[in-house]
């Protein structure tokens, strides 16, 4: 797991590009459970490509969510992706952990493409086969202007940025603790927020590349706007498969699947640039999170197009929450969009 600094009790805060997501859980048993969700919109324009635009407007935001839902801690973990954010497998030559510690600097300027002083480094030694003759390093680079828009925009809120982790890895923590997957199984973890989407491929616990794309549900609406001359919100609804008044299957099905295409497409490029990096791999199943995963027809369409089984991941799939209050409203509304939040949260529990 990847962040700069960490704690105990934490709140895991998602800041998307449509709505902020904070999840706190707690140790029920040998079992977790949902403590304490909070979900609130942002306008369009708010957080653009991954980067807070409107800082007063997101503090505010995240002080409105912990205000009524009562939050206890300040402690927060979240998370940032997009172009800043840069993450490289190496293959070194095998080294105790002392020397990596020296050596990684120097490694990190041969394959970060920003100047070494303008990011923030961190690295994880992956399990690597006994005789293996190199050692494989997960080295991951932020720039630190990226991650202080999101930690000053936490402080402004009256919290304290304990961790600062990436959308891929959150997502890879709720995988790993909802699913326990074998250590052969290779799967591709797709987060489809509205602007960015975060691929993170994955055998067993072992992440095997990560690539962020300029592509989300924002395309959806912005394209059902245009094309059928929509408000933001009436597009915000007809993209969930919800229909309006008005406007017919033969309208509005097309331009979904259009966008939907796309997406896809990008998919596939990513998929064929690791099958051809990674000799021997090869991607079984497909999950899928975040905001956008429930757009009509494109599971449907991923199954068809890239000839591989796709789910919906449930960030809940083994943590509890009470169904019948105001959190299991939040999370049967859409569960997916809940993913990295609830990624973030489980922080507080790397024991597990």
């Amino acid at each position: 797991m990847f962040g700069f600094g960490g704690s105990k009790l934490i709140v895991g805060l998602d800041i998307g590009s449509s709505a902020v997501k904070a999840v706190e859980l707690r140790r029920s048993g040998k079992e977790l459970e949902v403590v304490r969700l909070g979900v609130e919109s942002l306008a369009p324009e708010i957080v653009v490509d991954g980067a807070i635009v409107d800082t007063g407007q997101v503090s505010n935001t995240i002080a409105r969510i912990f205000a009524d839902k009562k939050f206890h801690t300040k402690n927060v973990a979240t998370s940032v992706s997009g172009h800043s954010v840069i993450v490289k497998k190496l293959a070194l030559q095998p080294m105790t952990e002392e020397e990596l510690e020296g050596a990684i600097q120097m490694e990190a300027a041969q394959h970060i493409p920003f100047d070494i002083g303008e990011v923030n480094l961190d690295y994880q030694i992956l399990d690597t086969a006994v005789d293996s003759p190199t050692m494989d390093v997960l080295l991951v680079a932020v720039k630190k202007d990226k991650i202080l828009n999101y930690t000053n925009v936490v402080t402004l809120a009256g919290k304290t940025p304990t961790i600062v982790d990436i959308d891929a890895f959150a997502l890879q923590n709720v995988y790993e603790y909802n699913y326990d997957p074998p250590g052969d199984l290779t799967v591709a973890l797709l987060n489809l927020g509205a602007s960015v989407m975060n691929i993170n491929i994955v055998k067993g616990r072992v992440p095997l590349f990560t690539r962020d794309v300029s592509v989300g549900g924002n395309q959806y609406t912005d394209t059902l706007q245009k094309e059928l001359d929509l408000g933001f919100e009436e597009a915000e609804t007809l993209k969930t498969g919800v229909t309006l008044p008005g406007i017919s299957d033969e309208a509005r099905l097309p331009v979904l699947k259009s966008v939907s295409e796309i997406i896809v497409l990008e998919i596939q490029r990513t998929f064929d640039f690791f099958r051809a990096t990674a000799a021997g791999e090869h991607i079984r199943k497909i999950y899928l999170a975040g905001g956008s995963a429930r757009v009509y027809g494109l599971t449907e369409l991923l199954q068809q197009e890239l000839g591989l089984p796709v789910e919906q991941l449930d960030p809940f799939h083994r943590i509890k929450f009470d169904a019948g209050g105001p959190v299991g409203e939040a999370v049967s509304s859409n569960p997916p969009r809940l993913a990295v939040a609830v990624g973030l949260a489980l922080r507080s529990f790397e024991d597990l």
